[in-house]
């Protein structure tokens, strides 16, 4: 690793699916804001849905979600319950035309922790509240290692378009250190599951610096996940907050791997994938090349949400579950991330939003130029600022935060227009915390840029 680099890789950096960034929430956001600004929606607005499950079978190690292990399935089947209330509410304060939501997003936790039935009862809530598109993305997260033929049948005829898997990584001792056991095997049947009931668009993740891994070993996993052919993979760096994730104790600090060897990682993923012929879309995707988010990195029209990178287009997110985070053209309402608290306030109910953020026109204009620098590897922040009715010095403050990434290599800047080498995309976000307004150095607040 080029010495240049070290300060930008151990540098805590928002990871940029929105901006501000949640850690500027507000905590005394009123609910009854939230509720205005549903009923203020245009009756044509498209609509994306994002619905959390914060439930899994058992805990991985490493995770760093929102999630916990029930004591028993009724308390999931309670947490359904009241998710189709939340929605019904939902639906009835915005209203307007139906048929307007384009894409429906499941996560958690893990959506398949839940059974069938209660999976089809959240859409069907959905569907008959908003109304769901003819030509929707309808996706969620799965655990590959509970996944089976009959599931897999269920989720299509039930309308999934999309699933994707946390593989993390298929080395043996890695994934005993991280309390996930699903050998390559495992995770071919499953894929071929998905295969054989017709999904066309399955999803890996994959993780480094994860305890025990070396640049052979995610070498050797990069190149068993493309043999699988999944439509699309995601690269992630783990994130060791034990302080945060309290089952991150489980993990030794002796057997994480330095920066340095995250960042050889990091690279040597990339280079197996792009020699297996996918093509890297924007900090830590990658796709087929026929993939609609290649498609839209080529043609600039790729979007990047909490969900990451994406071709959503649509104006606003509405979200469900405890945690859940909505954006609508007024700003960002965050549910109580207490699964209780959240109970609760559904069961009564009251708008679950615990917290949220009122967006100003200048959130706006450093919002879009983030998320084209994050998207396109290159922004003209003056073009963008006078769109966006500002003046041309808005921006004077930026030379000089770019100028030590500069120094380094890491972007480049010709008048207003300030660009990324696509080979140092590990370091976007530390190019696009110039245009943060709020960005402040501080550990722990963050995720390492690498």
């Amino acid at each position: 690793m080029d010495q240049k680099l070290l300060p930008f890789a151990v540098q805590d950096v928002p990871r940029y699916t929105s901006y501000p960034t949640a850690v500027q929430f507000r905590s005394d956001f009123a609910p009854e804001l939230a509720d205005q600004w549903l009923r203020e929606l245009s009756p044509e607005t498209s609509l994306s849905v994002y619905v959390h499950i914060p439930f899994c079978r058992q805990l991985c190690w490493y995770c760093g979600c929102h999630t916990s292990v029930p004591n028993s399935y009724d308390r999931a089947a309670r947490y359904v319950d009241l998710l189709v209330q939340d929605i019904r509410r939902t639906a009835r304060l915005v209203g307007g035309k139906r048929g307007r939501v384009k894409h429906v997003h499941l996560g958690g936790g893990t959506p398949t922790y839940l059974d069938d039935f209660h999976i089809g009862e959240i859409l069907e809530a959905v569907d008959k509240g908003l109304g769901l598109a003819t030509d929707a993305e309808v996706a969620l997260e799965s655990d590959p290692r509970t996944l089976t033929a009959a599931r897999a049948k269920a989720l299509a005829f039930m309308g999934f378009t999309r699933v994707s898997f946390g593989v993390q990584d298929f080395a043996t001792p890695v994934q005993m250190k991280i309390n996930r056991l699903q050998t390559f095997g495992l995770v071919a049947a499953a894929t071929d599951y998905l295969r054989q009931a017709g999904f066309t668009s399955i999803n890996f993740d994959l993780m480094y610096g994860l305890p025990g891994q070396t640049e052979a070993s995610v070498a050797r996993t990069a190149q068993q996940a493309a043999t699988l052919a999944p439509e699309r993979l995601a690269v992630f760096g783990y994130a060791h907050v034990p302080w945060f994730k309290k089952h991150q104790k489980m993990i030794s600090d002796a057997d994480l791997p330095g920066v340095a060897e995250r960042y050889a990682q990091a690279r040597t993923i990339e280079a197996e994938l792009g020699a297996a012929g996918y093509a890297a879309v924007g900090l830590d995707h990658f796709a087929l090349p026929h993939d609609p988010l290649t498609v839209a990195a080529a043609s600039g029209k790729l979007r990047r949400n909490f969900q990451g990178y994406t071709t959503d287009i649509s104006d606003a997110l509405l979200a469900f579950g405890a945690s859940a985070i909505a954006e609508t053209p007024q700003g960002f309402m965050q549910a109580a991330r207490d699964t209780l608290q959240w109970s609760e306030r559904v069961a009564a109910g009251a708008n679950p939003v615990a917290r949220g953020l009122m967006l100003t026109s200048e959130d706006r204009l450093r919002a879009a130029v983030i998320e084209r620098l994050m998207c396109d590897f290159a922004v003209d922040y003056g073009a963008l600022a006078a769109a966006h009715g500002f003046g041309a010095d808005h921006f004077s403050e930026v030379p000089g935060k770019l100028a030590p990434a500069i120094a380094a290599g890491l972007a480049s800047l010709e008048g207003t227009r300030v660009s990324v080498p696509p080979h140092h995309r590990l370091f976007l976000r530390s190019v696009a915390a110039a245009f943060d307004a709020h960005f402040t150095m501080a550990p722990n607040r963050h995720a390492r840029a690498v």
